[in-house]
């Protein structure tokens, strides 16, 4: 099976927020205290990935917000079976699996969120918080924040910024304190969850988009890889072998990019990307990367230490 994309929009009055751990949100550059609307949510391709730096070298994944949002626009109702339960917050004892779920219902934050979903978002709202404590990047979820976060809650725009306002803190913490194995850990949770956004909403509906979607995925999995392997943590040992296993199930799956220059539109400041990507991907494939993705998530938020 080939899938062809080309040309999408980029509105270049957009300026990335990058949350660098799981939430990934776009809006205009505004003043504080202005209001924002709809028309500020991104396309599924404004913002294209997470970056981390790690040792001089630089690994981009896919930001959650972007599945979370492509599956919003594809009419597929909200579903929170789909999420891992915010009341499981405190089984998590050891850094290495309260970082991992901290990108895990980051994510899912995220998509309750885009869905409007107040009372759900209050609830992983907390999980977040908690998690984040315990991590000790509380600073970044001070009173203050969590005030302005709660009174916006039924704002989705609103919500969305602030806790993007809120993970860059926690992410500049955990850079400035030399503890970047767990940002790279939030980031590989995030990217799990992610996975199974993608991979759950194309059983729902399989369409050429959320093939796409995971068929993409190899070359982020390949960053993951690597990240998590630069830090030697003994805790990953498991979890890389299982990551390992999915990469050699994405080796079947060929990407061709032909590079087209891109072309803008100054009166309507959008810039229309041309190149094109070609992804192979048959539905076997499919079927046995949506099996290792389960079994990873499913260890990852059972996990009791």
């Amino acid at each position: 099976m080939t899938m062809n994309y080309n040309k999408f929009k980029l509105n270049t009055k957009i300026i990335a927020i990058a949350l660098a751990t799981t939430l990934i949100y776009s809006c205009d550059d505004k003043p504080k205290g202005s209001e924002t609307t709809g028309d500020d949510l991104p396309d599924t391709d404004t913002v294209k990935a997470v970056a981390l730096n790690v040792g001089g070298q630089l690994f981009s994944v896919p930001s959650p917000m972007q599945t979370a949002l492509l599956i919003q626009k594809s009419g597929i109702a909200y579903d929170k079976s789909i999420l891992n339960a915010g009341n499981k917050n405190g089984q998590y004892t050891s850094d290495f699996t309260k970082a991992l779920n901290l990108g895990i219902y980051g994510a899912d934050l995220g998509y309750v969120s885009m869905y409007n979903q107040t009372q759900d978002a209050l609830g992983y709202l907390g999980a977040v918080k908690q998690l984040a404590d315990k991590i000790g990047v509380t600073a970044a979820f001070d009173q203050t924040t969590m005030k302005r976060i709660n009174d916006n809650i039924s704002n989705k725009d609103s919500m969305l910024m602030l806790v993007g306002v809120a993970y860059r803190a926690s992410d500049a913490f955990l850079k400035t304190n030399k503890r970047t194995e767990i940002s790279s850990l939030i980031l590989t949770g995030g990217w799990i969850e992610s996975m199974h956004f993608s991979i759950t909403a194309y059983n729902k509906k399989q369409t050429e988009e959320f093939k796409f979607r995971i068929a993409e995925q190899k070359q982020a999995l390949e960053s993951i890889i690597k990240l998590i392997s630069s830090h030697n943590m003994p805790d990953a040992a498991e979890l890389l072998k299982q990551l390992d296993e999915l990469a050699k199930i994405y080796q079947g799956v060929t990407t061709k990019y032909t590079f087209v220059e891109p072309t803008t539109d100054d009166a309507k400041k959008i810039t229309y990307i041309n190149s094109t990507t070609e992804i192979s991907i048959s539905k076997e494939q499919i079927e046995q990367i949506a099996e290792k993705v389960l079994a990873i998530r499913d260890k990852i938020v059972n996990a009791k230490s």
